[in-house]
């Protein structure tokens, strides 16, 4: 393509990029907007490429280490011919759907590799550079990065690779729009000055305007002549490029357009005349459709009953509220917050996950503030630091990013050092839906509760998350992990429901009331001495709900009897309830919003290692069986994985031989 065709085709892509995203309901228009004009000229002009020949050895290769800026790779894609571009905007984002949140190598042809994780595209790219070196080739390696991006310890560790090995077939560009989730990237972290520390590393740097196609494309001829050393190609850019509300406007990072009226601005900002109004009438339609199918198909995986028992559906009767319980965890740090000791570290996406809660009304508290970017390993030793001087540091982010990128950092300074360091492992489980399986925490439990000295909480609401927060930040010495959820989940607990850190609440249904919570009678496990129960239900986190909800179930369609244990402190585990149940009840479950063997592996463990235990017992076990997550809403995930409330009563009625209820 020439010129002005390059300029109409980044067009065209910003007004589907944006209509995409407003379709799905979630993304992240800001990034992807701004890096629109330099995808345009790489994939349409600079690229070797072949769509009827994906995997042709001799193609260029583009991976896009910033991952959430998918969109954009994706009308990418479909303007080059992988796919449809009508498809792009009715399937971004939702179930079943190759175009996820976050790409996805084996789902979608173009993509040369899954991401989402940032930081770790460059390295990556340098492994593939020398591969193709290695063979004579003469493809070339090309990685999408953001400037924010460039706080991963990890991007630094591949530059110097990089630059050490001379990878003349590597380019690496950064979208430098100077903007972040949590504000200017020189105030959340400053990574500048980006040229001189590329070429500290050996490689060889360009500075070009990124919405001048000229300048872009000669960049590009520039780059391909160099030799000897990588090439960086920091492109200047503005977020939100095209679209006069979304421009320079941090707040835009990962929203959706949310009316109509918001989407036809933003098209009439963009200009692309394809997009007419009864073409995006027609798109938001087919959208609509594919949602609907979509909740359909989940819905119809769950087992039936004689009446629907699902949250709210029998109004008068059994009402729930829901609240994230991420809001449980703002509460407590905002209520605590006057001791002098709790410092918090952020990690730039403080206000989703409440961290913030803790400065927002009390600016008083802002010395005791700490920005350290895109860093989760940094964060955990910064964190280390400040303990061992007699503070109590609370760190945030994502719970994947909150215990994989940093076990080590756990592992070796934290935990060896039983040091007195806190993380709020938020959006835990399947709850961020959309964003897909690279930011769907599913393992935390398992990588973090066989770390010596460890303290994990899995609170089931967002009450309980603040109850949990405040004993794990002011009452338990050593490091200490609180996982809660992004999205609603049902409030099933009250302000006076018992609660005693390592002691397990144990849960049974008395009969239907017009509050959900009001059904049940809540007692610690300490405290409890039976009542010759059919089956036993552990569970941890929102999947206490679920198991509560299948109590009813249970009740109601078979007239059994269920005890429902609430294992909020996961480590150190309750022991004494497990064992009593075992011994007691004999049919037991776990159910977890997690890899299937996370909690259940742990009730497992105490029960197969109890000496004195000679009842027998039978164990089954629910969550996510050895699989990723999958981009959709979060209760179309609950269903397809088979965590709701019918699952589990089905299951339950199975584990104890009782004549199946369900159809």
């Amino acid at each position: 393509m020439q010129i002005p065709q390059l300029q109409a085709a980044a067009q065209r892509m910003r007004a589907y990029n944006i209509l995409a995203i407003h379709c799905a309901g979630s993304g992240h228009p800001g990034g992807t907007l701004s890096i629109m004009d330099v995808t345009a000229a790489l994939y349409c002009h600079v690229m070797r490429h072949d769509p009827a020949k994906p995997d042709w050895p001799e193609r260029d290769r583009c991976v896009w280490s910033t991952g959430h800026k998918a969109p954009a790779l994706y009308v990418a894609l479909a303007q080059t011919g992988y796919c449809k571009m009508d498809d792009v905007v009715t399937g971004l984002r939702q179930f079943g759907s190759p175009f996820e949140g976050h790409p996805n190598g084996l789902k979608l042809q173009g993509v040369e590799v899954s991401t989402g994780s940032l930081g770790q595209g460059l390295g990556y790219c340098v492994g593939q550079a020398l591969a193709l070196k290695g063979r004579g080739s003469d493809a070339r390696m090309f990685c999408m990065m953001g400037d924010g991006e460039q706080q991963e310890g990890s991007v630094w560790e591949a530059a110097m690779s990089a630059g050490h090995f001379k990878l003349d077939n590597l380019v690496a560009i950064i979208d430098v729009n100077g903007l972040q989730i949590d504000g200017p990237t020189k105030d959340v972290m400053n990574v500048e000055p980006l040229d001189r520390k590329y070429e500290a590393f050996g490689w060889k740097v360009m500075k070009i305007d990124g919405h001048d196609m000229q300048q872009i494309v000669d960049t590009f001829d520039q780059a391909r002549a160099v030799k000897g050393q990588p090439v960086c190609i920091l492109v200047a850019t503005h977020k939100g490029k095209g679209v006069s509300f979304m421009e320079d406007k941090a707040g835009w990072h990962g929203i959706a357009t949310t009316s109509r009226e918001q989407l036809d601005q933003a098209l009439a900002d963009i200009g692309e005349p394809e997009l007419t109004k009864e073409k995006v009438d027609q798109l938001l339609k087919q959208s609509a459709d594919v949602k609907a199918k979509a909740t359909r198909h989940c819905a119809g995986l769950m087992p039936k009953f004689s009446r629907d028992y699902w949250w709210n559906a029998q109004p008068g009767t059994m009402q729930v509220k829901m609240e994230p319980t991420r809001f449980g965890f703002g509460k407590a740090i905002e209520r605590i917050g006057d001791d002098p000791r709790i410092v918090t570290l952020h990690a730039d996406i403080s206000g989703s996950i409440k961290i913030a809660d803790f400065e927002a009304k009390h600016p008083e508290r802002k010395n005791r503030v700490f920005s350290v970017g895109i860093a989760e390993q940094n964060m955990v030793s910064v964190a280390c630091g400040l303990a061992r001087e007699g503070l109590i540091p609370v760190g945030g982010t994502y719970g994947v990013f909150a215990c994989g990128r940093n076990w080590d950092q756990w592992r070796t300074t934290a935990c060896y050092g039983n040091l007195n360091v806190k993380m709020a492992g938020a959006h835990g489980g399947i709850s961020v839906g959309r964003d897909g399986a690279t930011h769907q925490a599913l393992e935390e439990i398992s990588i973090l509760s066989i770390l010596p000295n460890m303290h994990i909480s899995v609170p089931c609401d967002s009450i309980e998350t603040d109850k949990a927060t405040e004993e794990i930040i002011l009452k338990v010495t050593g490091p200490g992990y609180v996982r809660y959820a992004r999205e609603g989940t049902p409030v099933v607990t009250r302000p006076d429901t018992p609660y005693k850190w390592g002691v397990a609440n144990i849960i049974r249904f008395r009969g239907a009331q017009p509050e959900f919570p009001d059904a049940f009678e809540t007692i610690p496990a300490s405290d409890y001495a039976g009542e010759n129960e059919d089956v036993a239900i552990i569970a941890c986190g929102p999947a206490v709900a679920e198991a509560m909800r299948a109590a009813w179930i249970l009740k109601e369609e078979a007239g059994l009897e269920t005890r429902v244990i609430n294992l909020h402190t996961v480590k150190p585990l309750d022991r004494d309830a497990i064992i009593a149940a075992m011994r007691q009840v004999g049919s037991v479950m776990t159910v977890e919003e997690h890899q299937t063997g996370g909690l259940g592996g742990l009730v497992a463990q105490v029960a197969a290692c109890e000496k004195e235990l000679d009842t027998p017992f039978k164990l089954d076990m629910i969550g996510i069986d050895d699989r990723f997550g999958q981009s959709a809403d979060p209760w179309e995930l609950m269903q397809y994985f088979g965590l709701t409330a019918e699952h589990i009563a089905k299951r339950a009625v199975k584990l104890i031989e009782k004549p199946s209820m369900a159809k």
